[in-house]
């Protein structure tokens, strides 16, 4: 069995990125690294350049930021790091992405047990949303998504879709997918309230113009409002975030103390299909 990993990364120092933490993490599971750096505007390359690792392939691409429908251009150059992939399994983790190493046997047992299963073309996990800081999480299963396919199988059929999130039949169609008994986490949204804006304002940039951009991102005094649904984190960070963890110097108020309580945040996740379907209704019939 061989495995091939991949990802993508564009001005990842600017925008403070774990780029070299989310590579690493999955390094000891795959036989080559396929990772496509775009032209940045800061030291993204010799930073990658740092992984010190024979499996590491490095693609310079300079990428066509004029693709933002819609995050169109995640996905395309996603296909071309996956396309230089010559693994049985293609393994796929973003620049914010890191997997524990505590899923490692679970991962290669499954990658391994379904290797030759024509009825699966991909692994899906759970996932982790660290949001603000290293010690809170969302707990809000209705805004944050909770399973992603992150494995596929190497296929001309497979590619990345929309906006670089899933993977599909090249006609759209959904693949095969076996959810596993693993976790990634994901630490988008864990950075200096700074660092932070100005990476959603980079972000937002590879979905909608730059008129847009200024409506949609808050400034950076509002930057963390995904507030109400955050959960404390009790159990440990992936061993090669130690050292990032370790100098992160900045104030985040969780304002957890001030949430409703659990039963009532889950009772209102659960009616909240509900209630915007009421929402919509009552405001269509107050407009007639």
């Amino acid at each position: 069995m061989k495995v091939s990993g991949f990802s993508i990364i564009r001005n990842g120092v600017k925008y403070g990125y774990p780029v070299v933490e989310a590579v690493s993490s999955i390094l000891p599971l795959c036989d080559e690294f396929i990772l496509n750096v775009g032209k940045s505007e800061d030291e993204t390359l010799e930073l990658v350049r740092t992984i010190s690792s024979p499996k590491l392939i490095i693609i310079e691409r300079e990428w066509d930021m004029s693709l933002r429908e819609g995050g169109l251009l995640i996905s395309v150059e996603t296909n071309h790091a996956l396309d230089r992939c010559t693994g049985d399994w293609c393994f796929y983790i973003q620049a914010d992405e890191v997997l524990h190493e505590q899923y490692f046997p679970v991962v290669r047992s499954e990658m391994e047990r379904y290797l030759k299963d024509e009825k699966i073309e991909a692994l899906q996990f759970g996932y982790r949303h660290f949001y603000g800081s290293y010690d809170f999480y969302q707990d809000d299963y209705r805004t944050w998504y909770v399973k992603e396919c992150r494995i596929v199988k190497r296929h001309p059929n497979i590619a990345s879709w929309g906006d670089g999130m899933d993977f599909r039949h090249r006609d759209g169609t959904l693949l095969k997918r076996k959810k596993i008994d693993a976790e990634i986490y994901h630490y988008g949204w864990v950075r200096p309230p700074q660092v932070m804006y100005t990476k959603n304002v980079g972000f937002h940039q590879l979905y909608f113009s730059d008129e847009e951009v200024k409506k949609r991102v808050p400034p950076v005094e509002h930057t963390y409002y995904h507030l109400g649904h955050l959960k404390r984190f009790t159990g440990t960070h992936p061993a090669v975030m130690k050292e990032r963890i370790a100098v992160s110097q900045w104030n985040f108020d969780s304002k957890i103390d001030e949430q409703p309580p659990d039963w009532w945040r889950h009772v209102m996740l659960f009616l909240q299909p509900l209630t915007k379907r009421l929402q919509r209704w009552f405001g269509t019939a107050k407009k007639g």
